[in-house]
């Protein structure tokens, strides 16, 4: 009974646990209203209210580091490539 009770405690865990993730490609579309960004895969990011999203454009090259939350693909950090080429 006790493997039991501890086998369900670990898959309750991982089920909540959040998993990271990361990824780039173009901008395809930026919802300012539902801070939201679809890279040109098709898969949609939740942007948190820090990035300055007027700075955001469709077309950019960008790097995400996510977090997958209760559906969700949550960006956590992202960056834009230097436009400068030395």
């Amino acid at each position: 009974m006790r493997t039991l009770i501890g086998a369900v405690a670990a898959t309750l865990l991982l089920s909540t646990a959040a998993f990271a993730g990361q990824t780039e490609g173009l901008i395809k579309k930026i919802d300012k209203d539902a801070l939201t960004l679809t890279l040109d895969d098709g898969k949609s990011y939740k942007l948190n209210a820090e990035p300055d999203i007027d700075a955001l454009k469709p077309g950019m090259d960008i790097v995400i580091a996510y977090d997958v939350t209760n559906g969700e693909n949550v960006v956590t950090d992202m960056q834009l490539p230097d436009s400068d080429t030395n």
